[in-house]
């Protein structure tokens, strides 16, 4: 069965504080899929997220796809337009400083 990427917008959500990871990638859910084996492995690059996750456990997090690009000709994703839906869904969202990773 061959891989189809889904290019579009990730969150990490930690439940309890609200704390959010957002970023876009050109294949989401294999990008979240790496942030949680990251996280059970103890070696995510983001301190905070790694704390709270070793605090409160897998349990403690929402990993979402909040939306999804539709690639372009040739089936590719043009890295601006990942980047603008993210601006959006930051817009959209608000999470002040202290919300995000």
């Amino acid at each position: 069965m061959k891989h189809t990427p889904r290019p579009g917008i990730y969150r990490v959500r930690h439940l309890e504080s609200g704390r959010s990871l957002l970023g876009g990638s050109v294949d989401a859910p294999a990008y979240l899929n790496r942030v949680r084996f990251e996280l059970q492995l103890g070696s995510h690059r983001t301190p905070a997220l790694q704390r709270d996750w070793t605090q409160d456990g897998e349990g403690a997090f929402a990993f979402e796809m909040l939306d999804d690009l539709k690639p372009g000709p040739a089936g590719r994703v043009d890295p601006d337009d990942l980047e603008e839906l993210l601006a959006l869904w930051l817009e959209k969202l608000d999470l002040p400083p202290h919300q995000r990773y």
